[in-house]
């Protein structure tokens, strides 16, 4: 069974709750409890938080023996070189995700520390993007 985890960097422990035109209306525990479901042959972690630091020991612990991480680090995509250079460091394939399409919001938006160590980037389908990245790790 393929070990996969979801890692969540800071504010999407508010999901359904802000800026709800943008992210939606389910937090992320009713969003995952679904994908558990859906996916019955994969064993899904997941992990959030809104310190930096945390989010780069977690891609450490993780990235030398899982089969996937799936990483939305939230706006320190475009901030954290120290995240970059986690994903860069680890041998577990990193699929960027983001829930909204960051190349229609704020010009700084567009940069990103993680793509270019990525196995692939997916922005832009919600939290269906979330599902994309699993697919993209059980597809062959």
């Amino acid at each position: 069974m393929k070990k996969i985890i979801i890692i969540n960097g800071p504010n999407l422990n508010l999901l359904g709750k802000r800026e709800t035109n943008i992210y939606g209306n389910l937090t992320f525990m009713e969003f995952f409890d679904s994908v558990v479901e859906k996916y019955p042959n994969v064993t899904l972690e997941h992990f959030q938080s809104n310190i930096e630091g945390e989010l780069i020991d977690k891609l450490q612990e993780v990235g030398f023996t899982y089969d996937g991480v799936i990483l939305n680090a939230a706006a320190y995509t475009h901030t954290s070189v120290g995240i970059g250079d986690a994903v860069k460091a680890i041998t577990t394939p990193v699929v960027e995700v983001h829930i909204s399409n960051t190349f229609s919001r704020e010009k700084f938006r567009h940069k990103s520390f993680i793509s270019p160590n990525a196995k692939g980037v997916i922005l832009g389908f919600g939290l269906q993007s979330y599902e994309l990245a699993i697919e993209s790790f059980i597809s062959k």
